[in-house]
């Protein structure tokens, strides 16, 4: 039972910051999509507080904002690059299953209509372990281009050592 009052307690806080305050019968198919995706969210956040706690990460990052409320895919790499962790919501963007794009480096979603400008200008501010926000032209798993919004940096162990670098991300249009 004790799982469950976290739950409600979650979903009450939730819904409490939602405009609407009634539901009318047609729209409970919305809402089962809504909860569901926040349910997906809640699981997500979970995997990434673990994952944060495995590399002593100095400080929380506020994954509930990000997926919660603005449903942002979140890509955490390691400190050289490769990919360690991409929330399922990747799929629904580009294609990858997060399974499939683990162990690799964020430029297998580069292509030829890709700015080199702006990604040298991420892989400056990585370098020097800066934050950094760009929207550059990625390519799906198909081969077909889009416009992805990214803002990341940097996130650093209890000593000081950069460990991880987390990214948000979505489509734009």
């Amino acid at each position: 039972m004790e799982e469950i009052k976290h739950y409600d307690l979650a979903a009450q806080k939730f819904l409490s910051k939602q405009t609407f305050k009634s539901l009318p019968l047609e729209a409970w198919d919305l809402f089962a999509e809504q909860f569901g995706r926040f349910c997906k969210g809640l699981e997500e956040i979970k995997h990434l507080k673990i994952l944060a706690k495995n590399q002593g990460w100095q400080d929380t990052v506020f994954f509930e904002k990000e997926i919660l409320q603005n449903d942002h895919i979140v890509v955490v790499t390691d400190a050289r690059l490769n990919i360690v962790h991409a929330t399922k919501n990747i799929f629904q963007m580009n294609g990858y299953h997060p399974e499939e794009i683990v162990g690799k480096n964020p430029k297998i979603f580069q292509g030829k209509g890709t700015d080199r400008n702006e990604v040298s200008k991420i892989g400056r501010a990585v370098r020097s372990n800066l934050p950094f926000e760009a929207i550059v032209v990625n390519y799906r798993k198909d081969g077909t281009p889009y416009k992805c919004w990214i803002k990341g940096g940097p996130v650093k162990d209890r000593n000081g050592k950069v460990v991880n670098f987390v990214a948000f991300e979505r489509e734009v249009a």
